[in-house]
């Protein structure tokens, strides 16, 4: 048997919210099964599994990153944020409080690319808002509510910004 053998389990360590996980694991595992199967994290859905909708969408070192896309393995080493680790932030009652979802199946990608933005942008374009917006797709709704969303954090931000100087 090889030992980079897909079938070999492997034990890794992952930090998520975090917090410290350590789990058994084949080498072949992606990591939105891991997140959801082996530690118990269900906010990153299994959409299209392929990356277009972004609906398993999770924040590694920063950036925003398919699940469906990435081994496990790969995250070794990384800080990863998922929507669990965003509650009561600013982002998350900004999606609430402008009625930014319908069917629900979608929000967490969608709110875990705008904090990916925000992270690394605190005052993006509206081009870069539409542009970020994009790489997740929604049959449920428009993007006018998750723009108002972010619009009101931004805002938000640019207020805080203001009275610590």
């Amino acid at each position: 048997m090889n030992s980079h053998s897909a079938d070999r389990k492997i034990t890794i360590q992952l930090e998520i919210n975090k917090e410290r996980y350590e789990r058994d694991i084949l080498a072949s595992d992606i990591l939105l099964d891991v997140l959801r199967d082996k530690i118990g994290l269900t906010g990153a859905k299994p959409g299209c599994l392929n990356g277009d909708c972004g609906a398993c969408t999770v924040i590694m070192n920063k950036q925003p990153m398919k699940s469906c896309l990435m081994l496990a393995i790969e995250a070794i080493d990384s800080e990863i944020l998922t929507i669990e680790g965003l509650k009561n932030t600013p982002i998350q009652r900004a999606f609430v409080e402008h009625f930014a979802f319908q069917c629900g199946y979608c929000t967490s990608g969608f709110i875990m690319i705008c904090q990916a933005l925000l992270l690394n942008d605190r005052n993006p374009s509206p081009e870069k808002i539409e542009t970020w917006l994009s790489s997740n797709i929604c049959r449920c709704t428009g993007y006018k509510e998750i723009e108002k969303a972010i619009y009101s954090v931004i805002e938000l931000l640019n207020i805080k910004n203001q009275t610590n100087q």
